[in-house]
């Protein structure tokens, strides 16, 4: 039912601070299960802050997911443009050779709106986002936009949700606490 390169979109009101009003791109889609990227999770670092081959970087740094936030990872719209990178969609590409990206940046090539790098990841074992999912805790989109980087992200699920239109406009309104409602 799920397949890399959609989209998730947490329900309104979904308990767990690890995704409260997250957006998640699915990256992999395997036999064990899925991994994804919380896109509109940014911490308060930059890449600056991660060591010296990082050094005069200043773009930001999300927080992927709960799972293994001592990895780095990378998602960006640019291609082949990247060496050995894996495509996720037919717009957004998984990964590359580092050095090569960084140079990249460094050059000014690639722009803040082209990436985005994660620390950690979000995961599910075999069948749990499927129980998830049936539970109400996520809203599937399977159009992924390469503008999907451009929306800032602390409006990034609202804009989605909007974009989707019908009952899911609806849900873009809906307050972080329902007794403000």
């Amino acid at each position: 039912m799920f397949s890399k390169g959609e989209i998730l979109l947490s329900e309104p009101f979904l308990p767990d601070p690890n995704f409260t009003r997250s957006v998640i791109l699915l990256a992999e889609h395997g036999e064990g299960g899925l991994l994804g990227f919380v896109l509109n999770n940014k911490s308060t670092m930059v890449l600056e802050d991660l060591g010296e081959e990082f050094r005069n970087i200043d773009l930001p740094v999300y927080i992927g997911g709960p799972v293994e936030q001592n990895t780095l990872h990378f998602v960006h719209t640019l291609g082949n443009k990247i060496d050995q990178t894996v495509p996720i969609s037919d717009v957004v590409y998984w990964s590359g050779n580092l050095k090569d990206t960084l140079n990249l940046i460094r050059l000014g090539i690639i722009k803040e709106t082209d990436i985005r790098f994660f620390l950690g990841y979000s995961g599910w074992g075999k069948g749990q986002l499927q129980t998830e999912y049936n539970q109400k805790s996520w809203f599937q989109i399977k159009n992924i936009k390469k503008d999907i980087f451009e929306i800032e992200p602390q409006n990034l699920w609202r804009q989605v949700l909007k974009n989707q239109g019908g009952e899911f406009k609806q849900y873009a309104n809906y307050p972080l606490d329902p007794r403000l409602n």
